[in-house]
């Protein structure tokens, strides 16, 4: 190689060494605009406070909250279903609810579970009558024979539905 060869290399070396300065250059300057208008989208005080507000709010009205006298507990006043819920949401068969939640435990006998007609599990419950049954499947129980959790662990589930499941399971599972 001689000096004429070197400067040839050199010169050409030189030259997309520059190019590619002036792409990067060029890309980088692009990035900034484009981003600049994004971040000024942005950075609009509404739409921040749109993008961290809670999922939830807590409800400190004071007039949605009765306090039972002869028993001390507090309870919370139910606030009015929306209509449109109430609309959509058909009772369900009892036999509807056992097959989609109740089955899970009263089909094995699980937790303790009286199981799915078992006549002799189930009659010292029946004899206690459909009140107390009902106060078991809405609100559980915890006794030395097993637990039950509120709504079977269904809180998607409306009380007379789960109501409808206790019917089905002691009207035929007996």
């Amino acid at each position: 190689m001689n000096n004429q060869d070197d400067a040839v290399f050199v010169r050409n070396f030189t030259l997309v060494l520059v190019g590619l300065a002036v792409v990067g250059i060029i890309a980088f300057v692009l990035a900034k605009l484009v981003n600049g208008h994004y971040q000024a989208s942005l950075a609009t005080s509404s739409a921040v406070e749109a993008r961290i507000a809670p999922v939830g709010q807590v409800n400190t009205d004071s007039s949605a909250v009765s306090v039972g006298a002869a028993t001390g507990s507090a309870a919370v006043a139910a606030a009015p279903a929306p209509a449109a819920a109430v609309a959509d949401a058909p009772a369900r068969s009892g036999k509807d609810v056992y097959d989609s939640a109740c089955f899970v435990c009263h089909t094995p006998g699980a937790a303790g579970a009286p199981k799915f007609g078992d006549a002799t599990a189930w009659a010292p419950r029946i004899e206690k009558g459909k009140d107390a049954l009902y106060h078991s499947a809405l609100n559980g129980l915890m006794g030395s024979a097993g637990m039950m959790p509120p709504k079977g662990g269904r809180p998607d589930l409306s009380d007379q539905d789960v109501m409808a499941a206790v019917d089905y399971m002691v009207e035929n599972g007996q």
